[in-house]
């Protein structure tokens, strides 16, 4: 496991999730999972498993995690597209004191960027539909044949901006682990309760936020 020494609070570049760490969508996209699985037949002793799929990119997710087969879970990523794609903004809005965050953040100077397993085009929309990619200076989503979350994403941030140090945020360990393989910390976040804090701690998050105001006082705005 990665160790790092490093004050958060002079990073750069700041690197962040979006679902379950700048929007709050996990309800959203639980409710529309269960639907389209509820549908698709999965026996209701899985249902249980469904939050997991918040984090690893679909439709990966649906095998990794539910133990589809990939042709399944193209399927049912396809449908689960169709009916979350036309929910609205109010499916995916920032959680309070989050565009407050990033825009000190982008006044203070810092590089921010986004690296989440949604797809580029639809991370990129859902930014806008609430004017915050104004604050940030890259957004990466990801395609279809993603198998690493995130891992990608994070190194062709760095390489663009090169910087001193960087930092990941985010609320589930796929976040840490990419991070951890690009050799940058991890801010772990639980203030979307989409897993426990054990889960960020065991990947190796450097740091913990609990609170908005908490990852405000790491990131030294």
């Amino acid at each position: 496991m990665a160790t790092f020494t490093v004050d958060t609070t002079k990073c750069p570049v700041i690197i962040f999730d979006f679902d379950g760490t700048l929007a709050d969508t996990p309800k959203s996209i639980i409710a529309v999972a269960t639907k389209v699985l509820k549908d698709y037949g999965m026996p209701k002793e899985k249902f249980k498993d469904i939050p997991g799929l918040i984090g690893p990119p679909f439709p990966m997710a649906f095998s990794t995690v539910l133990g589809y087969s990939k042709e399944d879970a193209k399927i049912i990523t396809a449908r689960y597209r169709k009916i979350y794609g036309n929910l609205g903004k109010e499916a995916w809005p920032p959680y309070p004191g989050v565009p407050e965050m990033l825009k000190d953040l982008h006044d203070a100077g810092k590089c921010v960027a986004a690296a989440s397993s949604k797809r580029q085009m639809f991370l990129q929309h859902s930014l806008e539909d609430w004017n915050l990619n104004q604050y940030f200076t890259y957004i990466f989503g990801q395609d279809d044949t993603a198998t690493h979350p995130k891992t990608q994403s994070i190194q062709e941030i760095i390489a663009k901006t090169a910087p001193e140090q960087a930092m990941m945020v985010g609320d589930r360990k796929y976040d840490v682990q990419s991070a951890n393989e690009v050799g940058i910390p991890t801010i772990g976040v639980t203030y979307g309760h989409t897993a426990p804090e054990s889960e960020l701690t065991d990947a190796g998050a450097y740091k913990i936020a609990h609170t908005i105001n908490e990852l405000r006082a790491l990131l030294g705005i």
